[in-house]
């Protein structure tokens, strides 16, 4: 029997949640209402990660073992003070009118329509197509250990200082790591796109398990790939604090630079994140204040591919 639904205020709203008592997360028992108290707990950080950024919706609408919906519309039914930005898509020459936070009802709204994660575009609704956000994926292969994903932070990290870059690093929530770095929104994503690569190779070259090869079947199981492609259009990972959709409801979690070391995937969880955030807030709140311009990057970009480089595989041309 369905649970009774229950009424949360959000600021200046009302969201009612429908079968609270639902168990969303099999390991502990987590329930959709424990998800929606999760969300409000880091209020401030998700509704920053998402702030006025197209965003597509992965919904469980029975739990995390149950379906997944991946979801680029906003789902029918939606309250009039839901924010929406409408996005085209050339490949099907189709268009979406995507969530577009800008306030936390929003995100709650979207979890009483079962969504557990949050996927925001890189770029935000004033100009879809020029991306602010430039993103470092760790992407460790099935052989990978964590060990070489935080050796290779590291690297990460030496890099963005000597370019004069603040990265804002965190967990992917899985068994990767993401780094973050604000850019001016002065380029398109092809440029954009170029600058992860040349970026990516440089990683490559003071770290033996790492590969930039786009390719699965060239790259060896247990190296890492710096996955550039994840700056392409309509390419979206998972936001900072969003929870990620597995029977442990672990989180897309900032940390700091001096955490990589101690840190595993599995310690940041629906249940865990909460104390923390409440210790230590948004480890991600300066990110609007630290701009990198990528200029150096589309020089070393141009170096590579006038030396034999292959410039930046499109996604689109790749897939299907």
């Amino acid at each position: 029997m369905a649970s009774k639904a229950t009424e949360i205020e959000v600021d200046s709203h009302v969201v009612r949640v429908s079968n609270p008592d639902r168990v969303y997360f099999p390991a502990r028992g987590e329930t959709k209402l424990d998800l929606v108290e999760y969300y409000l707990s880091v209020g401030d950080g998700i509704v920053n990660a998402l702030r006025e950024r197209p965003c597509m919706l992965h919904r469980f609408p029975t739990g995390v073992s149950g379906e997944k919906v991946h979801q680029k519309r906003l789902p029918k039914g939606a309250p009039p003070w839901m924010e929406t930005v409408r996005v085209h898509f050339p490949r099907w020459n189709r268009t979406a009118d995507e969530l577009c936070v800008t306030e936390l009802a929003q995100v709650i709204w979207a979890v009483q329509m079962s969504t557990v994660e949050f996927h925001p575009w890189n770029s935000r609704r004033a100009d879809v197509e020029k991306p602010d956000e430039w993103r470092i994926d760790l992407d460790p292969g099935p052989d990978c250990p964590w060990s070489t994903v935080q050796r290779v932070a590291h690297v990460v990290h030496e890099v963005l200082d000597e370019l004069g870059a603040t990265g804002f690093p965190k967990t992917s929530g899985g068994s990767g790591m993401h780094v973050y770095v604000r850019i001016p929104p002065d380029h398109g994503f092809g440029d954009v796109r170029r600058a992860a690569l040349a970026f990516a190779r440089e990683v490559e070259r003071r770290s033996p398990e790492v590969t930039t090869a786009w390719w699965r079947k060239d790259r060896d199981p247990a190296d890492l790939f710096v996955d550039y492609n994840q700056n392409a259009r309509d390419h979206t990972i998972a936001a900072a604090y969003s929870v990620r959709g597995n029977p442990l409801g672990t989180v897309s979690t900032p940390i700091r630079w001096d955490e990589v070391d101690a840190c595993e995937p599995d310690d940041f969880t629906i249940a865990t994140v909460p104390a923390r955030y409440a210790e230590l807030g948004d480890l991600h709140a300066g990110i609007d204040d630290a701009p990198f311009d990528l200029a150096p990057l589309l020089e070393w970009a141009e170096r590579d591919e006038e030396q034999g480089a292959a410039p930046p595989v499109d996604p689109e041309e790749t897939a299907g």
